[in-house]
């Protein structure tokens, strides 16, 4: 269950897990969710066939595809891999074993680089020292609000290599965001129907804290009612800074 990726910030996806459960605001107009409904109402073996991951379960059950776990093994040339963007790895129930199988597959493919993006770092920094970490890791949390910044402390608890935020959909100033341990920031607002206004004060505001802290910035996107639709220029220019911890072989973005 894997696919090239339209994401600015990744090539390939890859869904050993799919399914997930709304945990804040940000999950209000979930992307995940409305695919997976569309999917499983265009029918399995359609969906399949244009290799577009597979939804789970009654509704967007959380289940585990042992079958995908063996696929970053059959690529030969480097990727840049987001884990799971049909679901959230540490989910509480994806079982720790099967964690464990993701991260050990991750370590026996160093010529790869993974993204890892969860809503639930608290479970992530719990089960941390029963994890292998390989430098070719990287985990993110989402803090698309002030009221989720708890989730930045405990990712910098974390010991990956590169730990990022995703500040997407951007639904308010993050005016006490501490950028200390933290290697990479992507900002991005809201796409689809119903979709939520960033001020690009708020994005500023980001943009210069990274920039005196020499970190490395992303603006995916302005949103609107289709990820494209306002396009991806602030203050004239693109921002598509990535971190320098990549794998071997990989094509650097700056």
């Amino acid at each position: 269950m894997s696919t090239r990726s339209r994401i600015e910030w990744t090539e390939t996806t890859w869904n050993p897990t799919t399914g997930c459960d709304k945990v804040s605001t940000g999950c209000d107009n979930c992307y995940a969710l409305t695919l997976a409904k569309r999917l499983k109402a265009m029918g399995a073996a359609k969906y399949q066939a244009d290799g577009d991951p597979r939804t789970s379960g009654p509704g967007f059950g959380v289940t585990t595809h042992v079958a995908s776990l063996a696929e970053p093994l059959r690529w030969k040339q480097p990727r840049l891999v987001f884990v799971n963007s049909m679901s959230d790895l540490f989910h509480a129930r994806v079982p720790l074993k099967f964690i464990q199988r993701v991260f050990r597959v991750m370590a026996a493919t160093p010529q790869h680089t993974y993204q890892i993006l969860t809503k639930r770092p608290l479970r992530l920094r719990r089960l941390g020292d029963r994890l292998q970490w390989p430098g070719n890791v990287w985990i993110g949390t989402s803090v698309e609000s002030e009221d989720v910044l708890d989730r930045i402390d405990q990712l910098r608890e974390v010991p990956a290599a590169v730990r990022f935020l995703s500040c997407e959909p951007l639904l308010g100033p993050l005016s006490g965001l501490n950028l200390g341990g933290i290697h990479w920031v992507i900002v991005g607002g809201e796409s689809g129907v119903n979709a939520r206004p960033m001020n690009e004060e708020w994005v500023l505001d980001i943009r210069d804290r990274c920039t005196q802290h020499g970190v490395p910035f992303f603006f995916k996107q302005w949103g609107g009612r289709t990820p494209k639709a306002g396009g991806r220029i602030l203050q004239d220019r693109t921002w598509d800074e990535m971190p320098s911890k990549m794998s071997p072989g990989m094509p650097k973005q700056t």
